[in-house]
């Protein structure tokens, strides 16, 4: 990756760069950056490859500007045999921004017997779909992506491949799981973005991962979307080209402005 990625480092201090910006305010950081940090200290502190990030959630409570140094504080809750527990806060300027909770599971072995799944999806590999000539559907390089069905507004289902162009700390190798804790964010836009545009802006944000991808491209299924009185779920199924690996759900209130023309975004 040669773009220009998203956080710079300077010990135990991150410092946004000018494409960590959000959609709502060219002042703030995207919602992306501020679950991909989290999810990276967690990784970087607390995992290892006997274990699998299984649950991750981030709670997003107020909105960083993109001019305060970055700290990430971890704690490990509990360091069991089979069940790891680490919680995590975001500090911009030294104010909590948002939280989250990560719990990893050993590997071992399936039980024996056989239990129902739903069937993997049936769609082009990344490769074989032409790349978008609108730079709009990556926001103009923050990611880039393959449309299959549908898009962000249209009323039926959508589905797209995703990958990321630029690493999330400059010198830091983009892992699986930073990968997928990355992209997740997109669940909200794309399950929730109706007609009239973009209403609802995410709190949270939750990713279930039975496995981590092996290739760099997630694929995203919009399997869900529910609101009343403003408030709001949505639900994506994940994949990589494999096949299934987990699930991304938001939480979402209505914003007084609308993000207009959803589906160039």
């Amino acid at each position: 990756m040669t773009n220009m990625p998203f956080f710079t480092r300077d010990g135990d201090t991150f410092h946004p760069t000018e494409v960590a910006n959000g959609p709502w305010d060219p002042k703030s950081l995207h919602g992306r950056v501020i679950v991909g940090l989290l999810g990276f200290a967690i990784e970087e502190r607390h995992s290892g490859p006997e274990f699998v990030p299984a649950r991750l959630t981030v709670d997003m409570f107020r909105l960083p500007t993109i001019d305060k140094p970055i700290h990430v504080t971890t704690r490990l809750v509990r360091d069991g045999l089979r069940i790891r527990v680490v919680e995590a806060e975001f500090l911009s300027g030294g104010v909590s921004m948002a939280r989250a909770s990560c719990q990893l599971l050993r590997k071992t072995q399936n039980p024996d017997g056989n239990v129902w799944s739903p069937p993997n999806w049936d769609v082009p590999k990344p490769a074989d779909i032409p790349k978008p000539t609108d730079p709009r559907l990556g926001m103009n390089g923050k990611w880039t992506t393959r449309p299959i069905v549908g898009h962000m507004g249209s009323l039926g289902p959508r589905r797209l491949w995703m990958s990321e162009v630029r690493e999330l700390v400059a010198g830091a190798p983009m892992t699986p799981f930073v990968h997928v804790a990355v992209g997740a964010d997109f669940a909200s836009p794309f399950a929730n973005a109706g007609d009239k545009g973009l209403g609802y802006i995410n709190s949270d944000v939750t990713i279930y991962l039975h496995r981590l991808p092996v290739t760099n491209w997630i694929g995203f299924d919009v399997v869900n979307h529910q609101a009343t009185d403003g408030v709001a779920i949505g639900e994506c199924w994940l994949y990589d080209e494999q096949g299934p690996i987990g699930i991304a759900t938001v939480a979402a209130l209505a914003q007084r402005r609308p993000m207009a023309n959803p589906s160039k975004r």
